[in-house]
C-alpha cells in the first residue's frame, strides 16, 4: 500500500480507502446504468446478438469516466480523480482536450 500511496500522492489511509469505495461504486453504478442506457438507445440483445456486449462495453466507458469524477465529487476527492481523468484520457489520445495555457 505504500508503494501505492506514494504513486497516487496520498497520505492516509483513510483517503486510499475513500479512493477504493469510489472505484468500487463507480464501477457497479455505471454497469448497473448501462442496461437501462442501452435499452434507451435501442441496443437489445436480440438485435445485436454477439455485438451487445462490445456495444455495451464502449457504452459504459464514457459513463464510467463522467460517474468517477462526479461521485469522487461527492466523496470529496475531486482533485485526485481529476487528475486521474486527465492522465487516463491523456493516455488514450484524448490529451489535446487538456492542453495547458501558456
Amino acid at each position: 500500500m505504500k508503494a501505492l500511496k506514494k504513486r497516487w500522492g496520498i497520505d492516509s489511509n483513510f483517503q486510499l480507502a475513500v479512493i477504493f469505495i469510489v472505484f468500487a461504486i463507480t464501477g457497479s453504478t455505471s454497469a448497473w446504468l448501462s442496461k437501462p442506457v442501452c435499452f434507451w438507445l435501442g441496443i437489445l440483445k436480440e438485435d445485436f446478438g454477439f455485438w451487445h456486449t462490445p456495444a455495451r462495453l464502449i457504452i459504459i466507458f464514457p459513463l464510467y469516466q463522467v460517474l468517477l469524477v462526479l461521485i469522487g465529487f461527492l466523496f470529496g476527492q475531486f482533485k485526485f480523480f481529476w487528475a486521474f481523468e486527465k492522465k487516463m484520457l491523456k493516455r488514450l489520445g484524448f490529451g489535446f482536450l487538456f492542453k495547458e495555457k501558456e
